[in-house]
């Protein structure tokens, strides 16, 4: 058993699935059924991981691993903390 987890800002969904032993990651994912739940879900485009490690879609699975995707980030975490300080000098 695994399972694909998916979050958005106000809804995280964790699927729990049984797979064979020779299924990957992508596998995984199609039948879990979260591609049809969220449309926005782009294979080609969203990235993976496996409890926070980034993984490729044809990575073998095994048993208790919980395949998460991915949102695109809205703003690149280093320039948000550029503004910060920028803010915070202009503050003072």
């Amino acid at each position: 058993m695994v399972e694909v987890a998916y979050a958005l800002p106000n809804e995280q969904l964790i699927i729990p699935i049984s797979i064979l032993p020779e299924a990957n990651a992508e596998a995984a994912i199609r039948a879990s059924g979260i591609l049809n739940k969220f449309p926005e879900i782009d294979l080609n485009e969203n990235k993976i991981g496996i409890f926070g490690k980034l993984i490729k879609l044809e990575t073998p699975l095994r048993n208790l691993d919980r395949i998460e995707i991915y949102r695109p980030l809205i703003a690149d975490p280093k320039e948000v903390r550029k503004q910060r300080a920028e803010e915070g000098k202009v503050m003072k």
